[in-house]
Formats: structure tokens, sequence, C-alpha cells
């Protein structure tokens, strides 16, 4: 039904935007007045509330490092059907005097795509090496290509690290921070030598036992059959992923504009009086965060349930019941790793102590190399991307960062 409303609506979409192209046109008399500018206004309106947004560009093409103007290529280093491994790589026009930190950004698979922390990416690239987990729509995964559930986001993650060759800090932003603590602690038990030299793990649901938001109450009242029955669908033909069980991105979507609904509609109210007035800068904000905010993926329904059961709904994790591949998880298993966690005081989707139960866990870390940071007057979002994020929270990453002794690289001392 989704896809057939998305269909039907493309005449008129089309239609909204010769109108608009109509009455901005310097040859119609209207296009200077006020109805003119106000029709022209509507049409946007409604084409981009109705409109399905594509995956979105990086748009990260340079950076500035050490004063320094610097190309950034972006090269994909490791791939499996569901994920590719990123690499945001300085063309450095002289090589620099010492190596800078080697930072794996595991972004959210929530809905949004790894572009929604391009900002993130951004503030870490003037003093880091950076690579991203960029998640691919499970409705572009073909049937044939297999199962994706919590086990295998925990696989990835030990098989990206293998791949970096160790003596690299893992950046776990909210709904990772769950894999990446499962991944780093089955690595220790197994004395793996690839292991971060730290994990940062950012507004994550770790114990969502503590200060429950409404995205925690939600899971726990409405129960698996509930999610099982009203949120899994079938991808339609002809996606490529044709007949895969996938949570639909547009439902997530759904629910996290029902969470702040008044917020977005003034949003698009403002932005229609900003087009009438002609204001480019705030029209220009506008579009850039929704054209973000809106581009949704689809995810596996394996993934998705199991997320829910062991996150939300049992709390496997911190009551010590989260299994990988048959075998407990244990974060008091975790002794090389250090441990920094972060949280937002306005956070509405992970609530304050959350993501510092970590701690609680993770007991064999030395108290020095573990910290825990609040950030005050920040929501969510805040957290990982905005002027507080760039200002207060990344200064006290990288300081993090750098004071954990570096490790060499397994491989390299190999060699």
């Amino acid at each position: 039904m989704y896809e057939m409303g998305q269909a039907s609506l493309s005449p008129a979409r089309a239609f909204a935007d010769a109108t608009k192209l109509m009455f901005q046109s310097p040859l119609n008399p209207l296009a200077g007045t006020e109805i003119g500018k106000s029709i022209a206004a509507g049409c946007e309106v409604f084409e981009r509330t109705t409109r399905r947004y594509g995956k979105p560009e990086w748009r990260i093409d340079h950076t500035e490092v050490q004063g320094v103007s610097t190309p950034v290529e972006i090269r994909t280093v490791w791939e499996k059907p569901f994920c590719r491994l990123l690499h945001f790589r300085r063309k450095f026009l002289r090589p620099l005097r010492e190596p800078q930190p080697r930072v794996l950004i595991v972004a959210p698979m929530s809905g949004h795509y790894a572009t929604l922390l391009r900002g993130t990416v951004e503030a870490f690239l003037p003093n880091h090496e950076v690579y991203i987990t960029d998640w691919v729509d499970a409705r572009m995964v073909p049937l044939a290509m297999g199962r994706f559930d919590l086990d295998d986001y925990v696989d990835y993650v030990i098989e990206m690290l293998h791949a970096l060759g160790g003596n690299v800090h893992v950046v776990g932003v909210c709904q990772p921070s769950v894999p990446v603590l499962a991944a780093v602690s089955v690595m220790e038990a197994r004395n793996d030598p690839f292991v971060p030299a730290s994990m940062i793990l950012m507004g994550g649901p770790i114990d969502t036992r503590r200060n429950p938001t409404a995205v925690n109450n939600l899971a726990a009242e409405k129960g698996m059959e509930w999610f099982r029955n009203n949120v899994i669908s079938r991808v339609p033909f002809p996606h490529p992923g044709f007949m895969r069980d996938v949570y639909p991105g547009f439902l997530q979507l759904t629910g996290f504009v029902s969470m702040n609904f008044d917020r977005h509609l003034e949003a698009h109210k403002k932005l229609f009086d900003n087009l009438v007035k002609g204001d480019g800068d705030l029209v220009d904000k506008h579009r850039e965060f929704y054209d973000e905010y809106l581009a949704v993926m689809d995810l596996t329904a394996e993934f998705y349930l199991q997320t829910v059961e062991e996150v939300f709904v049992k709390h496997s994790l911190p009551k010590g019941e989260l299994m990988h591949r048959g075998t407990r998880v244990d974060p008091s298993k975790i002794h090389r790793v250090a441990l920094m966690t972060v949280e937002g005081e306005n956070d509405d989707i992970s609530g304050l102590g959350q993501t510092e139960a970590a701690h609680d866990l993770c007991t064999s870390i030395p108290a020095e190399r573990r910290v825990h940071y609040m950030q005050k007057g920040v929501g969510h979002y805040g957290v990982f991307n905005g002027s507080r994020f760039r200002a207060e929270i990344l200064p006290r990453i990288a300081d993090f960062i750098v004071s954990v002794p570096a490790a060499a690289s397994p491989r390299v001392a190999a060699e």
C-alpha cells in the first residue's frame, strides 16, 4: 500500500514541480507577487512532504589538517552483503610528522543511513584517520544473500576490526553500543590480538531499565508478538530484496516523527514562510536537515526483532544473559580495552544512565582507563552532532583517545 501510495502521488508531485517553476519564472507577471511566491512555496512544501528520499551523498571532499586544506577520497576497504567499510582517506601533500589515531565509527542500523553522521565524520577528520560502517538498505539485498541478525552484526564488527589490523579506537553511536560492547567482549574472551585500543559508546541502550524513555516503554508494553504481527512486511517487486522480511524504514520514520510531531509540523510551516520571504539561508538549512532525516532504509526482520527482544524486552546484556553463537557474552572479560561513555542530558531516545551502565558491566577495566561524560543541554542528536558536540564532546573524546597507550598493531609486529 505504501508503494502504491508513492506511485499514485507521482503525477501530483510532477504537477507541483511544474507549477512551482511556472510561478518562479521571470516571464510570469505573478512571479514576484505575494500570491505567486505563496503558490510556489506551497508546491515545494507539498513535493517535499510526499517525496521518497534516496540515500544522501557524503559531500565530504576535503578537510583541514594542521591548517592545510587536504583532499579527502572515500574508499571501500571491506565489504559484505549488508555493509561496506568506508575509509575517508586524506591525501596529504606532505607526510604528517606523527601518525594520527585511527577511529572506526560504527553507525546506527536503525532506519537512517550512515550519512546521518556526516557532521561526526567531519569533526573527527582533522585529527583522526576515520573509517565508518555504511550499512546497506535491506530492500536492496537479494534474498539469496542470506539472513542478517544481531549475531551477524557482532561478527561484522569483529571482522572489520580484524581487517583494520589492530590499534584502532571504535566509536559506537547509539544503537551499535550493544553489538560493539558484545563484539569486544567476545574478542577479549578469545584473547583476540586485534581488540581495539578503546571503545567510546555514545547515547546507547546498554541498560534500558534505567530512566526508560517512550521508545523503551513501547517495546515493553507491546511485547514481541505485536511487533511480529504489525511492523514486519515483505519487500515488494521490483526491489532487489523482493520477498525479504523487513522492518520498513517508513514505519521507523513514522515513529520518529510522531514523537515530535508538533516540532516537525512547525518546521514545515516555517519552511513555507521562509520560502515566501525569500530567506535562502533558513530554507537551505531546512532542506539539508530533512533531506537527511527523511531518507530511510529497511532493516532485516530478524535483526530488528532480535534487537527489540534482547535489548528492550529481555534486557539480556545487563542481566548477563546475552548469547552470541551459543556462548554467553561476558563484558567482565574486557581488560585490555579502555572505555568511555557519553550521554546527553535531554536524550529522549536513550535515557540518562543507560549508556553509563556499561561501566558496571566492564568490571575488569581499571578505573583510570574508564571515563563517563554527560553533556548538558543536548538531546539524542546532539550527543554526536552539532555545535556542542564539536566544541565540548569531541575534544574530550580526542583527549581520551590520546591518553590510551598505543599498542603495536599485531600485523605490524608480525612483519
